[in-house]
């Protein structure tokens, strides 16, 4: 994962690491995943301030990405858009889709940060 994506690599600077509520949604999107024993962990900020984690859903007539099944969960509650989510993963990569469904309710400037399976973020991006 490198800038010519879009994800920027989150460096040791202390100005470059994210702030406690977007750590907050790191360990809220660890708890979640390891609850359902899915393979991706997914929290979400609107901009109320109220958070929404969610997992994979791997049924066999359901299937929806953690970010998906967050972001429905935001709207479903009414939320009107998003300030930050967070997407944890084995994967090295995010595809745009996942990324257009937060752009579909956060527009663009939403945060995205990207971390691995154990909460460790590693990447940033917006939409």
């Amino acid at each position: 994962m490198d800038d010519t994506d879009g994800w920027q690599p989150l460096t040791d600077d202390l100005a470059d690491q994210p702030g406690a509520e977007d750590r907050k949604l790191a360990v809220l999107a660890k708890a979640t995943r390891a609850r359902a024993r899915a393979a991706e962990g997914a929290a979400l900020r609107d901009l109320d301030g109220r958070t929404y984690a969610a997992a994979t859903v791997d049924l066999p007539h359901l299937r929806l990405s953690a970010l998906g099944a967050a972001v429905a969960m935001a709207v479903a509650s009414g939320a009107a858009g998003l300030e930050a989510a967070v997407l944890l993963t084995g994967s090295d990569t995010v595809g745009d889709d996942e990324l257009a469904v937060v752009g579909d309710l956060g527009g663009g400037g939403v945060l995205v940060l990207l971390g691995d399976p154990a909460g460790r973020l590693r990447a940033r991006r917006t939409t």
